[in-house]
């Protein structure tokens, strides 16, 4: 099983900029994946993007140019970079984590996830 805890959300005006991160533990020798993903209410996901160990990425369109995924020294570290955040930005946002390979589609991967942090941007 794979436990993730993520970190480093925040208040942030329109147009700043926050760096979350994300510590895989548990057994993770198999992991083949990682991503994030963001609830704006609780019950709905919005998958943003994927890492997978062996690099490939996949990144949702209305991230791409302003959300950067990237690893620490480990695989089991994992950050998001955010840029130019937007007011409908703000939601709470998790850290995934799974033992295959992203299959292309959020609602077939199978993933463990944490807490959450919450983001909230200003307009």
């Amino acid at each position: 099983q794979l436990r993730t805890a993520e970190s480093g959300g925040g208040s942030v005006q329109a147009g700043g900029s926050l760096r979350l991160s994300c510590v895989v533990s548990g057994d993770t020798s198999n992991m083949k994946s990682r991503g994030w993903f963001r609830s704006f209410s609780g019950k709905d996901r919005e998958g943003l993007v994927t890492l997978d160990v062996d690099g490939r990425t996949n990144y949702a369109d209305f991230v791409k140019g302003r959300f950067t995924v990237s690893t620490g020294d480990t695989a089991n570290t994992l950050y998001l970079q955010m840029n130019d955040l937007k007011p409908e930005d703000s939601a709470m946002y998790y850290c995934a984590a799974g033992y295959e390979p992203f299959s292309g589609s959020w609602s077939s991967w199978v993933y463990y996830w944490g807490q959450g942090t919450r983001v909230n941007v200003s307009s």
